[in-house]
């Protein structure tokens, strides 16, 4: 596991919330993304799930931005966003997956934090660094609204690839992953930042591949079974050019794999004694949260 390149996943990792009473809010996980466009500076954009949006009744939420001062001290500072106008939502959400964006105005420290579009997988990701099961994968997140620290770090986790096949992803638009999806994880990214793996007589590079989102925890007669369902990111990457078109643009980015040197709840009703899936996002405050 590449260290920096985990890192940046963590810095563009962010926590939504809504308070539902004094004592109670509504907790999420979303990530920036970076989205390039020709002739003009790049747009920033906050992915989750969007059950995370469609949960959080109020027209406004809260990203908790955190801030290095420069005597290098850190402060929560959390800010309110609309997500909702007398129109309806403002999101932008997949027709078919639970992945809802939205451009957001960050504040000046995250100018450079949002991870670039090109580190999102797309269709031919999984097969270029011959994904297979049993490869560790890591999401960032806010288990039960818990936070790493009083400042307001997602908290990292690990899990192993535990379907296949992982593609084509038009058949399997979602895999699992060996990781309980807490309440509070839903919309955090799942990622890769290193791959042992070799083509036959190549050298593959070390690369950051962002593999999906996390939105659901399998479950079988209420028991959990300790899977995640993860989206495929490829999901992420159209509903950004959805937005984009909706707008009559298009992101100024091409799709595929880049090394790191480069730029770089809704509850699904099983069939009887069918598993079934259920959001991750939550209502409750974790104590080290600010």
């Amino acid at each position: 596991m590449d260290a920096d390149l985990t890192l940046n996943l963590i810095e563009a990792t962010v926590q939504i919330d809504q308070p539902v009473n004094d004592q109670k809010r509504m907790v999420g996980t979303g990530f920036l993304v970076s989205v390039p466009r020709e002739g003009a500076a790049p747009e920033v954009v906050l992915v989750t799930a969007a059950h995370v949006f469609e949960r959080m009744p109020q027209n406004e939420v809260r990203i908790g931005w955190r801030v290095k001062a420069a005597n290098g001290t850190w402060q929560y500072s959390p800010t309110r966003i609309p997500i909702r106008n007398d129109a309806g939502p403002m999101w932008t959400q997949n027709p078919k997956q639970d992945i809802a964006v939205i451009p957001v105005q960050v504040p000046p420290s995250y100018k450079d934090k949002a991870i670039p579009m090109s580190w999102l997988a797309d269709e031919r990701s999984f097969d270029q660094l011959h994904v297979s099961p049993g490869d560790e994968m890591m999401t960032l997140g806010y288990p039960h609204g818990y936070s790493a620290n009083t400042i307001g770090f997602p908290i990292l986790r690990a899990g192993r690839l535990a379907s296949y096949p992982v593609g084509p992803v038009s058949s399997f638009p979602t895999f699992l992953i060996d990781l309980t999806a807490i309440p509070g994880n839903s919309g955090g990214p799942v990622f890769m930042t290193e791959h042992t793996e070799r083509a036959p007589g190549t050298e593959m590079p070390k690369v950051t591949l962002v593999s999906g989102i996390l939105t659901k925890q399998v479950e079988v007669n209420a028991q959990r079974l300790e899977l995640g369902l993860v989206t495929h990111a490829v999901f992420v990457r159209q509903t950004i050019e959805q937005l984009f078109a909706a707008r009559g643009q298009a992101p100024g980015v091409k799709a595929g794999v880049t090394s790191s040197a480069s730029p770089p709840p809704v509850v699904i009703l099983p069939k009887k004694g069918a598993p079934k899936v259920s959001g991750a996002s939550a209502a409750g405050q974790g104590k080290s949260k600010p």
